[in-house]
């Protein structure tokens, strides 16, 4: 499938997809009028890409884990070729998740909390 049929299909606008490419994330085949081709795979490629960017992950790191991935759930990494640098790259964005997790709930817990009082107040005014 072309690039403009991929993107459709992923809803990634073409521009990224090179900029996919340019990254060494996707690898289209070239037909001889050297359009881009990708293959029936490149929908999940792009579809887990997105999800992995969502999540914070840089292109750096996503290059280094992605040939090991063979879906959303699953990762095929012997433990052998996990490099140091890749496991340090990794543990430090699981820190940075862990640190955005825990502000949230302290926001959650915050706003909870003064809902809570509001609505202890607007009661006892009811009265």
């Amino acid at each position: 499938m072309r690039i403009g049929e991929l993107s459709r299909r992923t809803g990634v606008p073409t521009r990224l997809l090179r900029y996919y490419e340019e990254q060494d994330l996707l690898h289209p085949e070239r037909t001889e009028n050297g359009y881009r081709d990708y293959g029936e795979p490149a929908v999940q490629d792009v579809q887990q890409i997105r999800g992995l960017l969502d999540s914070g992950l840089t292109t750096e790191m996503i290059r280094a884990i992605l040939p090991y991935l063979s879906g959303p759930d699953e990762i095929l990494l012997p433990s052998a070729c996990l490099t140091p640098e890749t496991a340090a790259l990794l543990r430090g964005h699981i820190d940075r998740i862990q640190a955005r997790i825990d502000c949230l709930a302290r926001n959650r817990d915050r706003l909870s909390a003064y809902l809570d009082a509001v609505n202890g107040m607007s009661a006892v005014s009811k009265r």
